[in-house]
């Protein structure tokens, strides 16, 4: 059996305004009806499979239960890391997990935000690896370029290939993300592969190769391990020790280092989508080379993403060519195609102004739901809240506002001063400044809300919690 580690914590910034800090995009859905994240577990289930193992952070580890539920798996582990350190300690904790339960299972590393529309294929090539894996080996998965793309990096093979069927091959070396003519000889050499990021080996085989080649990094992160607490049924490594981790990728700590390395040629289509230009190249496009979302329009067009994230918004572009244009409601991105990857510059530059909309999404979700800000102005927010079925926001209260609450959908109960009352559509309740209050959804259907503030602050820091059913601070 193989165990799927699905590693989803990064924050994907070459894809912002859709993709940010707060809610990355393996979480979205970028291609297809199911987010990446989903379709990445879908893809590794079934059989052969266990139970994936996931890695993620605090703020995320309730998207990740509530999209695994509705696509009907259930996750082995939740192991959530106190702090992003890349991949190479990351996939130390899923080893050390693992070690408890069979130090011999076979481990699939997997990034939860890549696109293999051919999953029978893809499970074809892991198959294809499993007896390297299972002999010692440091298997690696690498994709047969289509043209010299200068944002991945790529792995040489020890021998040249005259075709790409999945079976393990020598490793020769990685290669760092090339120049233009630097990725265009290594593609017509036949000699390279991209480097997807994706490993399959035994847990007795990575740790042993952590001891080798990373022990200072095996000690930090066995401690934290050992430490981490469960919560809610998640595991929490523990951030004290956590801190002494390095940030480095598995690549730099391990892979580069080790001679056991054996690579899984891939030819069932793969990206990343690591920009704009890539989500270009695996959306449907017109026979002018034109991709459009639902609410966007393009009239005389050629080689252009256009993208409406917000049915409130219609997108159009006239007369473009090689252009991306990507609109949400608190944020557009219009940029040459030719300078996709520059969008993380742009995020950095958004940052330094501090702009709100370089990291925070415009839906804030929540263990229990989500909310959006439609209105902020001088001391007054209006916001419209989902909350889920069976679901309760914390029993809290606000020190500089009061809250005035209108139930547009379903059935609220609120409960204001040890006060509970059932509130259904078209009715209302105000909850005064300091007033210890709650709300919950005791029906089966998401129940929406708009919720106007008033007050001299309204941050979403004012907030003294008493009881919540998710153990925030």
């Amino acid at each position: 059996m193989i165990t799927p580690v699905l590693l989803c914590g990064g924050s994907g910034t070459r894809l912002w305004p859709l993709s940010r800090k707060s809610y990355p995009k393996q979480f979205a859905s970028l291609i297809r009806d199911k987010t990446l994240f989903q379709a990445c577990a879908e893809r590794l289930s079934g059989p052969g499979y266990t139970a994936p193992l996931v890695l993620t952070n605090s703020d995320f580890r309730f998207i990740v239960t509530q999209q695994m539920s509705e696509i009907g798996i259930d996750p082995g582990a939740i192991l959530i890391e106190p702090d992003g350190r890349n991949t190479a300690p990351a996939i130390l904790a899923a080893a050390l997990w693992l070690e408890r339960i069979d130090p011999d299972v076979l481990m699939l590393i997997a990034p939860a935000d890549h696109v293999i529309p051919d999953g029978d294929a893809f499970g074809a090539a892991v198959s294809a690896g499993v007896d390297a894996a299972k002999s010692g080996q440091l298997v690696t998965f690498g994709i047969k370029p289509t043209h010299a793309e200068t944002g991945y990096g790529y792995l040489e093979l020890s021998e040249k290939t005259a075709d790409f069927s999945p079976r393990p091959i020598g490793l020769k070396r990685f290669v760092e993300k090339p120049d233009a003519q630097a990725a265009q000889d290594m593609v017509t050499s036949g000699r390279f592969l991209w480097n997807a990021g994706i490993f399959l080996f035994s847990v007795k085989t990575i740790l042993d190769a952590f001891r080798a080649h990373a022990p200072d990094m095996m000690t930090a992160v066995q401690s934290s391990t050992k430490s981490g607490k469960t919560d809610l049924g998640f595991f929490r490594l523990d951030l004290r020790h956590w801190k002494r981790v390095p940030d480095i990728s598995i690549d730099y700590a391990v892979m580069e280092r080790a001679d056991n390395l054996s690579v899984v040629p891939f030819d069932g289509g793969w990206s990343d989508l690591g920009g704009w230009d890539a989500v270009w190249r695996e959306t449907e496009q017109n026979a002018d080379g034109v991709a459009t979302s639902d609410h966007a329009t393009a009239i005389d067009c050629e080689n252009t993403l256009l993208r409406s994230e917000h049915d409130g918004v219609e997108l159009v572009g006239i007369g473009l060519k090689n252009i991306i244009a990507v609109a949400m409601q608190d944020a557009v991105l219009v940029a040459d195609a030719s300078h996709a990857q520059d969008v993380k510059k742009a995020v950095t530059t958004l940052k330094e102004k501090q702009v709100t909309q370089a990291e925070a999404f415009p839906k804030d979700h929540r263990p229990w739901g989500w909310f959006e800000t439609l209105v902020t102005a001088h001391r007054f927010q209006v916001k419209r809240i989902v909350v889920n079925p069976g679901a309760a926001l914390s029993l809290q209260s606000h020190h500089h506002r009061s809250e005035h609450w209108i139930v547009v959908q379903g059935t609220a109960k609120v409960t204001i001063d040890g006060s509970i009352q059932l509130i259904t559509e078209n009715q209302s309740v105000y909850v005064p400044v300091g007033a210890v209050h709650r709300m919950e959804n005791p029906g089966k259907l998401p129940m929406i809300l708009i919720e106007v503030q008033t007050g001299a602050y309204l941050g979403e820091d004012d907030i003294t919690r008493y009881d919540d059913d998710y153990s925030r601070q």
